[in-house]
């Protein structure tokens, strides 16, 4: 395999992997979503937004008129494998890290209450995008003795804070005594895409960050062709996973600019190659679902999108958002062989029933692999931006 670069540089997720590194290296992180394969991977560099199918990128006024009435509203049904790149706005702090002294250890971030889940917008009236601007201003802090103005955003509030970075003999370096990050990656499915905008919906939940346990606030992000390697089967108790890989910019096939309850969403770049449907299918909402067979489509080897029968077990008619709308569970025999259910990675993979997609896959039950939940499909189109989320509660 070749040296990678800049500008092709493959990155293979596998189960459980997470590396911790202090404040002045790379700390990547965990996707934490119950049906997505975790993931991670260093700074990347996006590219101009190139919208599908479009000559020129719609401004807010255009997304408006691009609202579909619901008896209008086609798309294509997902189903492929897609690696998900996000970077945060501002730096994600994840722990505190105790910085040996003389008289011991301490944490001077802790000491000036910054928390877990915090994210630092700004230190000394400067703009902090990136954990390499953190580490010039500490050091001239450190040397100059002179204390840090930090400026947190904590949930949708805005905290000011103080703190005097100390020197670590041991590693000969000022610290703030932070386990920080700025990115995320990590592997889902596709679940839709409106073939006149090239607006999309994945995952089918929030993308949170493992160790804060809260939604990632994203500044910018990418999708990216996705190929699977291999799957580790679900058990009771365990639930399985698909490792793929993907590279970073060449296989780039859209951006993302929304993380919600109900996925991520953005718009398309290239247009998706689908082997099993290429035509828009109509969606049915909520009250349209009816217990009894359906399928998903999914990959489970390289990109090869496939059909798998499951069972509607439960479906609730909802007059306003929210995640869970449905429970499945896979009745495939050959799923059930390669995969033992749900298993992450899965998260996004499109529900079809009676010629209609009604929902994604979102969730595996621990105990139950073989079972697990369905968002539907109609919240999924009101974030990305398709249909109106007046017009959608009207019908329901």
């Amino acid at each position: 395999m070749s040296k990678p670069n800049k500008s092709n540089l493959k990155y293979k997720t596998c189960s459980l992997l997470s590396l911790f590194f202090t404040l002045f290296f790379l700390f990547p992180s965990f996707i934490h979503a119950d049906t997505s394969l975790q993931g991670y991977k260093e700074v990347f560099h996006d590219s101009p937004i190139i919208p599908f199918l479009n000559k020129e990128e719609s401004s807010k006024e255009d997304n408006k008129e691009q609202y579909q009435r619901l008896e209008d509203v086609k798309v294509v049904p997902g189903g492929q494998s897609i690696g998900v790149q996000l970077e945060t706005k501002g730096v994600l702090v994840v722990g505190h890290h105790q910085v040996k002294v003389s008289e011991g250890a301490k944490s001077p971030g802790e000491a000036a209450k910054i928390n877990v889940g915090d994210t630092i917008v700004e230190i000394n009236g400067q703009k902090i995008n990136h954990m390499t601007d953190i580490k010039p201003i500490v050091d001239n802090s450190g040397k100059e003795k002179k204390k840090l103005q930090i400026k947190l955003k904590r949930g949708d509030k805005f905290i000011e804070t103080s703190l005097q970075p100390i020197f670590d003999k041991k590693e000969k370096a000022y610290k703030i005594g932070l386990y920080i990050r700025d990115t995320a990656a990590g592997i889902g499915t596709m679940t839709f895409y409106d073939p006149k905008t090239g607006r999309y919906g994945a995952l089918g939940h929030v993308i949170s960050d493992m160790d804060t346990k809260k939604p990632i606030d994203i500044k910018q992000g990418s999708i990216i062709h996705s190929s699977v390697t291999a799957i580790e089967k679900g058990d009771n108790g365990l639930p399985g996973e698909k490792q793929a890989s993907f590279q970073t910019q060449e296989k780039r096939i859209g951006n993302i600019t929304k993380n919600t309850d109900f996925g991520i969403f953005g718009i398309l770049e290239k247009e998706v190659n689908h082997e099993k449907y290429e035509e828009a299918f109509p969606v049915a909402l909520s009250h349209e679902v009816k217990e009894g067979p359906a399928k998903i489509l999914t990959v489970v080897d390289g990109e090869k999108i496939e059909e798998f029968d499951i069972e509607i077990i439960s479906s609730v008619p909802q007059k306003s958002a929210s995640t869970k709308g449905m429970v499945i569970q896979i009745t495939d025999p050959r799923l059930l062989e390669l995969t033992g259910g749900i298993v992450q990675g899965m998260s996004g993979s499109p529900i079809i029933q009676n010629g209609k997609i009604i929902g994604a896959v979102t969730h595996v039950f621990v105990n139950d692999p073989t079972s697990g939940y369905g968002v539907h499909i109609e919240w999924m189109l009101e974030d990305a931006g398709i249909i109106k989320p007046e017009s959608n509660q009207n019908a329901a």
